[in-house]
């Protein structure tokens, strides 16, 4: 039976305290809000915090509010999103990525805010105790090598959020607290190309809410590959945002998910389509040029170069459902494997 390692459990009644606790001893503190990644990560002991500061009893981070966009609490939960009819009005590549998130029990505990913090994933790290210690651990915990690619200065475990990379292409922003003080960074910024060091907010800091830009004449839409049609992390994602202008594209954001330790955009992709009516040659191109930033590695479900080849499916997909096409049928066939 895998056990949770001993830990202090506090539980504040604002941020302020929160972030004051969080400050006492940020190396040895982590943050649990649903606890859905947390907790199986300390029974597997990947990690094993002195202390938790258990956020769920803070209301405020609970909240959606209308603004010039929406502003998201970072403690909302998956289902909060998924049954916000706002967020599927004016966002519904969001509405998309959470819909697709593991399960509807696991979507009732997890939180947006967890999602983006979401740690990344590898075959040789998402193991027990006594598996890892049989291979003399890795990189990323207690070991030395990276055994995806031995020779890797490193740690290439894969980001396996699929809100980040729709957040990313939507323009949203989060809102990160500490003693310290208070500052807002763009969900592109948040994250950085090293499965150890994925994420760019300090360890004092806490991640309090998104905000989502006005999105008048933006469309979007997400895609995800994995093995089962639910519960499953994604292998491969493609995350699309366009403004349009009638049928002509303004301005768009493709940014793919689970091939590399960061959401990875393709901003050739989006520059080949600007200006542009999203003809099947335009599509084509730019889901060229999206495949050509997927750089996936041999760490996660299927083999890698099918992987990559899948993301220039669902750039294709993705780009035709934001140009308007009925792309349900296509949506099973993903989600059933019929390829």
């Amino acid at each position: 039976m895998m056990r949770m390692p001993p830990f202090t459990l506090r539980t504040p009644r604002t941020i302020a305290e929160a972030a004051q606790w969080l400050a006492d001893a940020p190396a040895e503190t982590m943050l649990l809000a649903g606890g859905t990644d947390l907790v199986p990560n300390m029974k597997r002991k990947q990690q094993t915090p002195k202390t938790v500061i258990a956020l769920r009893s803070l209301t405020a981070l609970r909240e959606i509010r209308n603004g010039a966009g929406l502003t998201i609490g970072a403690g909302a939960t998956l289902t909060q999103i998924v049954n916000d009819a706002r967020m599927r009005a004016s966002a519904p590549g969001l509405w998309q990525a959470a819909a697709q998130i593991a399960t509807p029990h696991l979507r009732n505990m997890g939180t947006i805010g967890g999602n983006l913090c979401l740690d990344t994933r590898c075959t040789y790290y998402d193991q027990n105790f006594e598996w890892r210690q049989a291979i003399d651990f890795c990189m990323k915990k207690d070991g030395k090598t990276c055994w995806v690619a031995t020779s890797s200065p490193r740690c290439l475990a894969v980001s396996s959020t699929d809100t980040a990379p729709m957040l990313q292409a939507l323009g949203a922003r989060v809102h990160l607290v500490s003693t310290r003080g208070e500052r807002d960074v763009d969900v592109a910024d948040l994250y950085a190309n090293d499965g150890m060091h994925y994420l760019t907010r300090r360890p004092d800091e806490i991640l309090t809410s998104v905000a989502i830009p006005a999105l008048d004449g933006w469309r979007s839409t997400y895609w995800k590959l994995r093995r089962r049609g639910s519960f499953d992390f994604p292998v491969a994602s493609a995350a699309v945002a366009a403004r349009l202008d009638g049928d002509t594209v303004v301005e768009a954001r493709i940014v793919l998910g689970a091939v590399a330790s960061r959401p990875m955009a393709s901003p050739k992709a989006a520059a080949l389509i600007a200006g542009q009516r999203l003809t099947d040659e335009a599509i084509a191109a730019a889901a060229d040029a999206a495949y050509d930033v997927a750089k996936p590695m041999d760490n996660t479900d299927y083999e890698l170069v099918w992987r990559k080849k899948m993301i220039r499916a669902l750039v294709t997909y993705a780009l035709k459902e934001v140009r308007g096409d009925d792309m349900r049928e296509q949506r099973v066939k993903i989600a059933r494997q019929i390829l």
